[in-house]
């Protein structure tokens, strides 16, 4: 029985400004896994939830095994990045995760949240939904990736533990595997 869960949730903007990066996004998201795989103790521990976003959130992928192969992440024809509503869904998809797990008396570490982004953001609001997911008890590690001509700023105030960005030459996969390492995978799968 599983007595301890590391929960991770993949967050990617799947709009217009990241049509050219989601193939990147989703061999990162392969490599993940085989690094996941790799290691006995993190296949237990760790749990994958995907959610995109674009003018709307969607939980492609509801919090599961990070062994299983996860879902194809598409792009989207739509323009907007709403920021807001998907640190929203996150804040309820988060909370809701956390109890189930400890209703079923499993010990829940920390929640971390791998946001993709270019970081240009089509609501004005979207800080306000950020400070209300990240001020819950159970409120996630945030790192953030940057893909494409980023907003550095943006992707600095969401990613408060880590700002990873592919122009750096840093790939998808190994920014996630090593934002999960320090914590269930062995140091020689990093």
């Amino acid at each position: 029985m599983v007595r301890e869960v590391l929960p991770c949730y993949v967050v990617c903007d799947v709009s217009l400004s990241m049509a050219n990066h989601i193939d990147e996004v989703n061999a990162g998201m392969r490599e993940f896994r085989g690094a996941v795989h790799a290691d006995r103790r993190a296949a237990v521990q760790i749990r994958l939830c995907v959610v995109v976003f674009a003018e709307s959130p969607l939980v492609v992928q509801p919090l599961r095994a990070a062994i299983d192969p996860p879902e194809t992440i598409t792009p989207r024809q739509e323009s907007g990045s709403d920021f807001g509503s998907a640190f929203t869904l996150l804040r309820v998809t988060i909370e809701r995760d956390v109890r189930s797990l400890k209703a079923q008396r499993i010990r829940v570490r920390r929640p971390v949240l791998f946001f993709i982004s270019d970081g240009r953001a089509t609501d004005p609001a979207w800080p306000a939904a950020l400070a209300q997911l990240t001020a819950t008890a159970s409120g996630p590690e945030m790192i953030a990736f940057g893909l494409g001509a980023v907003d550095p700023a943006t992707l600095d105030r969401i990613g408060t533990t880590r700002v990873f960005l592919g122009r750096d030459g840093v790939r998808v996969g190994i920014a996630l595997v090593s934002s999960v390492a320090r914590t269930t995978l062995r140091p020689d799968h990093v």
